[in-house]
């Protein structure tokens, strides 16, 4: 496989950056054509609706479906009634081209539908230009209609109605996407003019992210595995703030340049679920457009596998054995396998690639192996097919239980062929050596997280490979790589606890934004952190008594952005931070901290931890603190023994609040019943308005204490 079609491969592999899948949508209604006004793209000149009608769900609004002859490009629009309308639109843009319905069916906080037309504005959802099997990638596909050109078509011909619609007028609008889609979001306002006037990109990536931030996560979770209890203990509140004691040379080193390469040491508490994430999709590509590092990682000296450790000894596997049956999607989830994937899920940043694994409908997604493989805390690996009309292929897989194994992106024309009986072998080897990966990429000395792995010339401790991967999977997803040249104003929000996309990252494309527009920066962009959220856009978190959701960040960016572009309505101030070691660290102080989140500070007898005894009663006392004119406090909720309910609500007239209304303090009171260790926390939302009936535009953040009961 020559270079160019090597790199094509490794597009169409990406999760977080690929290039387009989705489905078209099926209508019996007659088509009509439409002609496009706005139009810019010959490839996206003949657009066609086939529904066109009024709904009342999730709230009454003119729901319009279509797409683009000629092409898979299809989309979905929702026009709220005219008197609602403020003469802008939302455009969702999803990790990866996927489906235009994906929206359908949310409620609540997670309801981008309901959000945007209660905002005065349309939404517009397309399928990012059609469908690609991952498993045989179109090496002749153009990678910006997947990265922006299809996108732009639907919101060009979406003004065209809006027109018809709405009566002459200007329509202004304005891109979101997260994770992958903020890349995409990114690359769409970089590389058009006159589609959107401002965008929200979120819990975005630089460059260097793929495969990095997977490979540096992956290998600590092998090698921290028993540890991490008492790294997560160590950093919880009320802990000892030394996560490297009581850890041997190996795995103080591995934790050391995981937290330097940017991962958040608070987010080790989902290490049981977070798994491998995106690397799902990625590792095929890695592996085909550098094959020979894969060798040389356990033969060539300067690579951690020709000298390796005793605990990367352990964790290889090899075995040969025999497939004895394949195993169909239901029967996967029912053996607790596979989980099932809903439409949001899909469509969302944290968990868009969870649609990877396997192949839908009466074809196998796992195979029942003769024998019982070893227990080496299996992450991913590879199926090698050894007999059979299959001989030569390889299966990725991504989990081996006992006698199972699971694969993820497959070709199914290789899978038809694969019968009981067949002899296979089991090998972990390529994925074990891409653990590694990160430190034989080493980008230029503008990436400071990358200087551990520098000598003090600068120049590169381990051998390097011929190409930097992560510049190819971004620009396969944002159509060139970000350079911070757009017309517009941009809103850039990041997670503190991302463990997907590092935090730092977001301060890389700042720094490219500052470049191009100087002393004049702040007049067209903000980067808000939020502390104690991760990657995913749904608001049900992992761990609810730990992290918040975003939502309420972002819906509140989409309306700031919206006043600032159309109204000249100043945007609170971007977030102060700076960056140690690869972390991100802010202010403790809201006054200094800015951004539009508010602080939480909870106190126990006036420290993190106190220890009680059952039947006492305790007294809590939390403080919170609001940036200038972000708004009021609409919720404050207690949750004492850690049941992620939040079922005490604190009465809100009994706040004790300062003069200027930016600074609150609340009082709790809880006795325990049983001994252990618990968490009380304390949660806040608050709202630029005051409103405590919407759950639109919610900015949360919590904190919590430790009390010991014996």
């Amino acid at each position: 496989m020559n270079l160019k079609r090597t790199v094509l491969y490794i597009f169409a592999c990406s999760l977080l950056l690929l290039l387009s899948w989705g489905s078209t949508f099926g209508s019996n209604k007659k088509s009509k054509i439409i002609p496009d006004e706005a139009g810019a793209d010959t490839l996206f000149n003949n657009p066609y609706i086939d529904i066109d009608e009024w709904r009342d769900k999730p709230i009454r609004h003119h729901y319009i479906h279509g797409g683009f002859r000629g092409t898979e490009t299809r989309f979905s629009f929702y026009f709220p009634e005219k008197k609602a309308y403020k003469g802008h639109f939302f455009q969702y843009i999803t990790p990866f081209p996927d489906n235009e319905n994906l929206s359908q069916g949310a409620s609540g906080e997670d309801d981008k539908i309901s959000f945007s037309l209660k905002s005065g504005a349309y939404f517009i959802e397309t399928n990012g230009g059609g469908k690609v099997d991952f498993s045989k990638p179109n090496f002749s596909a153009d990678p910006t209609i997947g990265a922006y050109k299809a996108n732009a078509a639907a919101a060009r011909f979406s003004k065209t109605l809006a027109l018809k619609l709405f009566g002459n007028h200007r329509t202004y609008g304005y891109a979101f996407g997260g994770s992958g889609g903020a890349y995409r979001t990114i690359g769409s306002i970089e590389n058009t003019e006159g589609v959107w006037d401002g965008a929200v990109p979120y819990v975005v990536g630089s460059p260097m992210a793929i495969p990095n931030v997977f490979s540096v996560r992956m290998q600590a979770m092998r090698v921290l595995n028993d540890k991490l209890p008492q790294i997560i203990d160590a950093v919880e509140a009320g802990g000892s703030g030394d996560m490297y004691a009581g850890l041997n040379d190996e795995e103080k080193a591995v934790l050391q340049e995981v937290t330097k390469m940017g991962f958040p040491p608070q987010s080790w508490f989902g290490y049981k679920t977070m798994g491998v994430h995106g690397f799902i999709a990625l590792y095929q590509g890695v592996v085909r457009a550098d094959r020979t590092y894969f060798d040389a990682f356990w033969k060539e000296k300067g690579y951690f596998g020709a000298n390796p450790s005793e605990s990367l000894v352990k964790a290889r596997l090899q075995k040969a054995s025999k497939i004895k049956a394949g195993i169909a999607l239901d029967e996967a989830i029912q053996l607790g396998l596979k989980e099932p994937v809903s439409a949001g899920e899909r469509g969302s940043a944290d968990l868009a690639w969870k649609s990877m694994g396997g192949v839908e409908g009466t074809m196998p997604v796992a195979f029942q192996l003769e024998d019982v493989l070893p227990n080496v805390n299996f992450m991913g690996g590879d199926l090698v097919i050894k007999s059979g009309a299959a001989a030569g292929k390889t299966i990725q897989l991504m989990k081996a239980e006992g006698d199972k194994v699971v694969f993820g992106p497959v070709d199914p024309s290789v899978l038809v062929k694969i019968r009981p009986g067949d002899e296979v072998y089991v090998d972990n080897s390529n994925f074990l050596a891409s653990q590694y990966y990160h430190r034989h990429q080493v980008p230029g000395k503008e990436y400071k997280v990358w200087d551990q792995f520098r000598d003090a010339e600068g120049k590169p401790l381990y051998p390097q490979r011929p190409m930097l991967l992560g510049p190819l999977f971004t620009q396969s997803a944002s159509g060139v790589l970000p350079n911070g040249k757009f017309k517009g104003k941009m809103i850039l929000l990041e997670s503190l606890w991302d463990r997907e996309a590092f935090p730092w990252q977001a301060d890389w494309y700042r720094t490219k934004v500052k470049e191009h527009f100087g002393d004049s920066t702040d007049r067209h962009f903000r980067v808000w952190f939020t502390d104690r959220a991760l990657h995913g856009d749904l608001s049900k978190q992992e761990d609810p008594t730990r992290t918040v959701s975003y939502l309420g960040v972002l819906q509140q960016a989409l309306r700031d952005l919206s006043a600032w572009v159309e109204k000249g309505v100043v945007p609170p101030a971007s977030t102060s931070y700076k960056i140690e070691d690869g972390q991100v660290i802010v202010p403790a102080m809201a006054a200094e901290r800015k951004g539009i989140q508010p602080i939480v500070d909870l106190k126990v007898s006036g420290g993190k931890r106190l220890e009680a005894k059952i039947g006492k009663p305790i007294e809590f006392e939390g403080t919170i603190e609001l940036p200038v004119n972000t708004g009021k406090i609409v919720v404050l909720e207690w949750d004492f023994e850690g049941e992620g309910t939040f079922a005490e609500k604190a009465d809100l007239t009994q706040l004790k609040i300062n003069k200027s209304g930016d600074k609150a303090i609340v009082k709790g009171k809880h006795s325990f019943s049983k001994s252990g260790t618990f968490f009380p926390t304390l949660r806040v939302a608050t709202h630029r308005n005051g409103d405590r009936e919407t759950p639109f535009a919610r900015i949360q953040n919590l904190d919590r204490v430790r009390v010991v009961v014996k």
